[in-house]
């Protein structure tokens, strides 16, 4: 069963249909005694990278994803993804959950934000199974990761590389939205229920 964590933020049912729709149950909760029965958690999000690391500290959600992290496979999506690098600059300077050591830093060219389809390459690890080199995602955000090759398991480009999708161990994350990005989405959930701890 997979835990969506809810921290009042994000499109956590458009997550949870997608899960329904390749027939994984899937359940929403803030709630850390709900989510350790949880197999796996996936972090969604959906707006200001402040706003949403306040909310994780204010629930204890972050510590929480922190000490999961260490037996349970973890997917974060979009701002998601976000959070799980050390720092971010949107709206000031903030802490993330530091689980990739980069920054989340604002695009300075082309029109901001990146809405629509856009190709990942440099596919790496269990994520991308069957999934084709050049495939095309689903995106919409106007910061992006800046981290270094070590954690960039997918890279796209909109003016500058940048890493798409990142792993640090038992976490993962991805700046796209599969649950909005057709077969190869649906494609790379399966890759996440099957993805082993390390």
């Amino acid at each position: 069963m997979v835990g969506i964590v809810d921290y009042g933020m994000g499109n956590l049912r458009s997550v949870q249909k997608a899960f329904e729709h390749i027939g994984e149950k899937a359940i929403v909760s803030g709630e850390k005694d709900v989510l350790d029965t949880c197999d796996r958690l996936v972090l969604p999000g959906v707006g200001s990278f402040g706003q949403g690391m306040e909310e994780l500290q204010k629930r204890g959600l972050d510590t929480y994803l922190k000490e999961r992290s260490k037996r349970t496979v973890i997917l974060g999506i979009c701002l998601g993804m976000q959070f799980l690098l050390s720092r971010s600059f949107e709206d000031g300077e903030h802490e993330g959950l530091d689980f990739v050591h980069g920054q989340v830093v604002k695009f300075k060219e082309g029109k901001i934000p990146q809405i629509g389809w856009n190709s990942v390459h440099g596919l790496k690890g269990p994520l991308f199974d069957g999934i084709e080199e050049g495939s095309d995602f689903y995106f919409v955000h106007s910061f992006y990761a800046d981290t270094t090759d070590e954690f960039a398991i997918a890279k796209t480009d909109y003016h500058v590389e940048y890493a798409s999708a990142v792993q640090s161990g038992n976490v993962y994350g991805v700046q796209f939205h599969p649950e909005k990005s057709g077969f190869v989405g649906i494609r790379l959930l399966k890759n996440f229920l099957k993805v082993e701890c390390i």
